[in-house]
């Protein structure tokens, strides 16, 4: 099985340079390197680099005639043209070689922002739940998932906090070290405190340890 790509003229073979990369040319060519993984044979052909290719191929060469630079990119498999115009999707791709399609993915736009607003409920940043909340509801998420990503990431940074505040409790009413007297306990706390999380030493004075 052969896969061959004509693309029209790009800075690259791939498409993918510069600094505005159009999102269409990384999903197709990470669509290509996953069909090779597949066993399939695939050729990319560039307008700009490699016009002989397009002049050789009578389909290509007769795209070109009637419909320009808009019947690019065109893909052939096995020498039968599949598809002009546009870059199909992986899925596409898959039945024309005649392999396994794979399993759709489950991390959709949707789902990704949702895990953006989570993100910024843990991140304490405002600017970015906004951003991510006008996004998903363009996207038309729902109020009620994203508020269930807001108790989800809430619950998810609590955790350790509530964690952390029973640990204190503990050192605190003596449980952590049975049989130590909690006076004694107490002054041991105060020089640990000294001794982590204060500003640096002064130069000559005994080193201090620091988270």
């Amino acid at each position: 099985m052969q896969v061959r790509v004509f693309d029209p003229a790009m800075c690259c073979s791939t498409g993918i340079c510069g600094t505005s990369v159009d999102p269409q040319l990384v999903r197709f060519a990470a669509d290509l390197d996953w069909l090779k993984s597949q066993g399939v044979a695939v050729e990319r052909f560039n307008l700009s680099q490699q016009p002989s290719a397009f002049a050789e191929d009578a389909s290509v060469k007769s795209a070109l005639e009637t419909k320009g630079e808009a019947g690019l990119p065109l893909v052939k498999v096995d020498g039968e043209v599949k598809s002009s115009g546009t870059y199909p999707t992986r899925a596409e791709l898959a039945t024309w070689a005649g392999v396994q399609p794979p399993a759709p993915s489950l991390y959709t736009e949707a789902v990704a922002e949702l895990v953006a607003i989570g993100a910024a409920i843990a991140g304490n940043c405002e600017p970015c739940f906004k951003f991510h909340y006008d996004k998903a509801r363009k996207l038309g998420v729902s109020r009620e998932d994203m508020m269930a990503a807001v108790t989800t990431a809430q619950a998810v940074k609590d955790a350790p906090a509530k964690t952390m505040t029973e640990l204190a409790e503990r050192y605190l009413r003596g449980e952590a070290t049975a049989g130590v007297p909690l006076a004694t306990l107490k002054v041991e706390a105060t020089a640990t405190t000294e001794a982590c999380c204060t500003p640096a030493a002064s130069e000559g004075s005994p080193k201090k340890k620091c988270c």
